[in-house]
Parts: C-alpha cells; sequence; structure tokens
C-alpha cells in the first residue's frame, strides 16, 4: 500500500507558506508547517519527516544551524534548502554540510519542485533500508538459504512450502544465476526425506561418454578404464533427492534412460544385465526453453511432461530490484567471515548503482561483485571506486536502453530529470577515476568551469578524496 510522503515545511513567509502547503495537499503528502527553526525542532524531536523544505533565512535559528542540528544529531530526514536568487553561495555551502540539494526562489515551475521533493523521499528510503541493513540480521528475509522479501519470492517460498511434502517430481526454471539448486535444497530439507541424501549433478559440465556411468553406476571391465564395479548416482541418492541442473543438456539416448526411472522406479547400469530398484525423488532445472526444444525434436516431450508436474520459475533479478540491497548486505556479511574482514556498510550510491545495473547473470553476478568489492575495500565502506568499472559504466545505459520499464513508468520530465542524474553521476565519477580526483584536469575535459564542476561534484555526493586516496594506494602499490 502506498503511504503518504512525510514533509516538514519550515517557512516564515506566509504567502511562500501557503505555495508550499497547497503543494503537500495536491500530491497527498502528509505534512506539517513551523514558522521558525526552533518550532521545527521541536516537531522534529516528536515526529518523523523523510523530507524537510527548509527556508535559508529563518528569524532567530536560521536554517543553516537547523541544518547543522539534524547532522549533529543524526536526523535521516532528508533537507531541502530553499534560498532567493542572491543566496546560491551559502545553499551550496549546505549540500557540503549535507542537503540533499537547494531550490531558488522564487519557484520558475512548481513541478520542479515536487519532483525534486519525491526524489528525496526516495533517498531517505534507501539511507533508511541501508540503517536497517547495518543494524539487523537478514535472518528474518532468509528462507533456508535463499535471500528475498519481493512478493515474486514470497510465493517461490509458499510453492516451496506447499509442494515440498509431496513426491511429485519438480521442474526449476530460470535464468542462469538465480538460484535454481537453491530452491532445489530448500525443497529436499523441506521434505520428508530431510537427512536422506540429497545428490547433485550438472548434466552440461560432464562428457557424455561418461555421463551414462556417473548417473546409473556400470560393471567392472564394460568399458576401458572400468577397473570395478561403481554405484550411479541414482543408487547413491536412494531413499533421497537427485538434482539434474541443466536437464535441457542432457544427451537423447539418457532421456530414455531417465524416463524409465521416472516410469518403473529403475536404474541400469552399464554392463549391467538386471535392473535395480531405486527410491529417489526427482528435481531437475534448465535455463532453456524445454518447450521449444521438444517442437524442435532436441528433447523427449514424454520425459518433459514427467518433469514438469510441478514447475517452480525463479524471476530473474531484475524483476526483484527490492531484493538487491537485502542481498548485497548478505554477500557483504557472508564474504566478510570468509576473508576475516569488517566491512559493515555500503555507500547509498553503491546501491542506487546496484539497483540501476541490468545483471545479466543475475544473483550469482551480484555475489562475485560484492566479493570482489569486499576484498579491495579500504575501510569499513563499500564505495563505487570498489566497483567493476562496467556495474558503473553501464548502470545508466542498461536502466535506459535495456530496462526501459524503469524510466517509461514516470511521466516524461520526471523521466529525464532521472536519466539525467544517473549519466552525470556515472560520467563525474567515470572522470574523477581517470583523473585521480584531480578537479582542475576533470573539469578541464568536461570543457566546464572549475568551480561549477565542483558544485556539480557535490550535488552527487561524489567524495573526491576517495578517488584521491585510491590513486595514491595504486602508487604505493
Amino acid at each position: 500500500m502506498y503511504k503518504s510522503l512525510e514533509l516538514l515545511i519550515v517557512e516564515d513567509d506566509e504567502s511562500m507558506g501557503k505555495v508550499l502547503e497547497r503543494l503537500a495537499k495536491e500530491n497527498n503528502w502528509a505534512y506539517r508547517l513551523a514558522k521558525n527553526g526552533v518550532d521545527a525542532i521541536e516537531i522534529l524531536n516528536r515526529e518523523v519527516f523523510e523530507v524537510a523544505l527548509v527556508d535559508i533565512k529563518l528569524p532567530g535559528f536560521s536554517g543553516m544551524q537547523l541544518l547543522e542540528y539534524l547532522k549533529a544529531n543524526h536526523f535521516l530526514t532528508e533537507v531541502i534548502m530553499m534560498t532567493g536568487v542572491g543566496a546560491v553561495e551559502t545553499a551550496v555551502q549546505a549540500i557540503k554540510m549535507g542537503a540533499y540539494d537547494y531550490l531558488t526562489k522564487p519557484f520558475d515551475d512548481i513541478r520542479k519542485v515536487a519532483s525534486l521533493v519525491e526524489k528525496a523521499r526516495e533517498r531517505y528510503q534507501l539511507v533508511h533500508k541501508i540503517k536497517q541493513l547495518e543494524r539487523n540480521s537478514q535472518d528474518q528475509y532468509e528462507f533456508e538459504d535463499i535471500v528475498g522479501k519481493s512478493p515474486k519470492m514470497q510465493e517461490v517460498y509458499r510453492l516451496i512450502e506447499s509442494i515440498a511434502p509431496t513426491s511429485s517430481t519438480i521442474l526449476i526454471t530460470g535464468e542462469s544465476g538465480t538460484g535454481k539448486e537453491l530452491v532445489a535444497s530448500a525443497v529436499h530439507h523441506r521434505s520428508n526425506r530431510k537427512g536422506k541424501p540429497f545428490v547433485v549433478i550438472n548434466c552440461a559440465a560432464i562428457p557424455e561418454q561418461l555421463l551414462e556411468s556417473e548417473l546409473f553406476g556400470h560393471k567392472k571391465g564394460s568399458f576401458t578404464g572400468a577397473v570395478a564395479d561403481k554405484k550411479g548416482l541414482f543408487e547413491e541418492a536412494d531413499t533421497g533427492t537427485i538434482f539434474l541442473d541443466e536437464i535441457g543438456e542432457l544427451p537423447s539416448s539418457l532421456q530414455v534412460k531417465i524416463l524409465r526411472v521416472l516410469q518403473e522406479g529403475e536404474v541400469r547400469g552399464v554392463g549391467v544385465n538386471q535392473p535395480r530398484k531405486v527410491d529417489v525423488r526427482i528435481l531437475a532445472a534448465t535455463n532453456k526453453d524445454l518447450t521449444q526444444l521438444t517442437k524442435e525434436g532436441r528433447f523427449r516431450e514424454d520425459l518433459y511432461y514427467r518433469l514438469n508436474v510441478i514447475n517452480i520459475t525463479l524471476p530473474p533479478l531484475r524483476e526483484r530490484a527490492e531484493d538487491i540491497s537485502l542481498l548485497a548486505y548478505y554477500f557483504l556479511q557472508k564474504h566478510n567471515k570468509r576473508l576475516s574482514k569488517k566491512v559493515d556498510k555500503i555507500s547509498v550510491d553503491v546501491l542506487q548503482t546496484l539497483q540501476n545495473y541490468n545483471w545479466v547473470g543475475n544473483v550469482r553476478e551480484l555475489e562475485n561483485v560484492i566479493e570482489r568489492a569486499a576484498v579491495l575495500v579500504v575501510g569499513d565502506t563499500i564505495h563505487a571506486k570498489d566497483l567493476p568499472s562496467h556495474i558503473l559504466g553501464e548502470s545508466f545505459y542498461l536502466t535506459e536502453e535495456l530496462g526501459g520499464k524503469d524510466l517509461t513508468q514516470y511521466p516524461y520530465q520526471e523521466a529525464k530529470d532521472r536519466a539525467l542524474a544517473s549519466f552525470n553521476r556515472t560520467y563525474l565519477a567515470s572522470l574523477l577515476k581517470q583523473t585521480s580526483g584531480n578537479i582542475s584536469i576533470a573539469s578541464d575535459r568536461a570543457g566546464m568551469d572549475r568551480s561549477n564542476f565542483k558544485k556539480i561534484v557535490k550535488r552527487y555526493s561524489i567524495d573526491i578524496a576517495e578517488y584521491k586516496h585510491n590513486a595514491n594506494n595504486t602508487h604505493k602499490k
């Protein structure tokens, strides 16, 4: 359910206060109005606000003092300063002190004010989420070893809960890296076969000439190199569960034998005359379209229907973006322990970049990125400089070109603003990385005045010192 934005307006001018109140009502925001800094602090100590619109020139306790108080006392409220035309330098100073942005009065377009407030709210929610993730364990969002709280993953959990106790065959489908083996493991460990063998085989990883022996076993002397009798994995999994990963890669000659196991519960090893009975639950997975493969004659239709008694489809990571921050912190904790490091924070810019990236390799790719960052990071926080260049460089372009729905869900002007903000952040970060944080060289390459370049860098909360520090460490090595 949509929750109204919670806005605090701090404005002593009565006419401007009415303009902002009207804006809040038109956008269905919950709001409070304070006419000076002291009243604002009293309200802030009683209520929680996501965004505050603060006039710089307030009677007595000024807007700048109010901002300083909020930051010193760790309020998460995002502050947008409002200033007259002649006080822009003060507003820039406010951004350096931690304000989200500033607006110049009188407003030329009230819609831009609304858009900026909404963007500030998004940052508040992201920072709030980060604080929660830093403070809390991810246990409440884990299902076996699967992590996620998105509606699509909750549906997967419910399906696993309902089908795990049965003996039905299950086909798990989804792109590479979505966690199909984790789902298979969860099904097994929630079933009546828990505690019995759980055997995993990747059908694409073993050469065809060896795969039959691996699955069904062989008799001594049945082929060159068969120096002893060998049980196959189906017999190893007897009374338990076998997980056939990448079942779409199974050669047609072995598809018949798998079908026999499903129909008769029997296996026959290479060179063995008599079949053996096995009690095995079969779980299979694929990233291929098996329906299409059956039409092309590359996968047996009867086997497909035997496997696809129940289907679990795993969503790609780009369709469960609300899980990205959760997964990032989960993997950070995991690799912290393995690497014996104390990296416990991820910057807001990094999380925004991760959420904008397309994740072709899904959860597996995200884990690799976090592991790499955990190895390379200096200090306790992962920053943009710790991410691979292709993540930084493509996050904007992929969001716009490949994941267009991320922008088309917004009105044109807002989509344009979001795209521009994402481009600016990526462009500036790339320039600073190339120039080792040298503002003069970076602004020259950008064809911009040095002071304007620096102002924009500050606006997007890019820490120049990080790039200088990274360059120094590189030279020392």
